[in-house]
């Protein structure tokens, strides 16, 4: 049974693995950077990206030795969330299970706070 903190941003062990594995094939990299952007048919969206270079604006967090960065902006809409990597068939991808969305867009690629 997995734990969440309601005023943290949790990441399941799928996703860290999944990260990790990201940072080893791509050669180089300091973490993964995750945020929040407007854009999208609802409002928000998900975004993630290497960081080469440390990042001095947000939050790191330090998972199974994977470094996940996250600006001060995004957290304040990520937390209490969960991070999540999951396989359904075909599909496969990382999922945010976020309280602080009030709804998804159909396409799931947005959300409305």
């Amino acid at each position: 049974m997995q734990v969440f903190s309601p005023s943290d941003l949790n990441f399941s062990e799928e996703a860290i693995a999944h990260f990790s594995s990201s940072l080893k094939n791509r050669g180089k990299g300091l973490g993964i950077k995750i945020g929040i952007k407007k854009a999208g048919c609802s409002g928000y969206e998900y975004y993630f990206d290497y960081v080469d270079e440390f990042e001095d604006n947000g939050v790191i967090f330090e998972k199974n030795g994977c470094k996940i960065f996250v600006d001060n902006d995004s957290l304040t809409l990520l937390k209490g969330s969960l991070v999540d990597y999951q396989k359904d068939g075909l599909n496969q991808g990382i999922k945010f299970i976020n309280p602080n969305a009030k709804a998804v867009c159909g396409c799931g690629e947005s959300f409305t706070i």
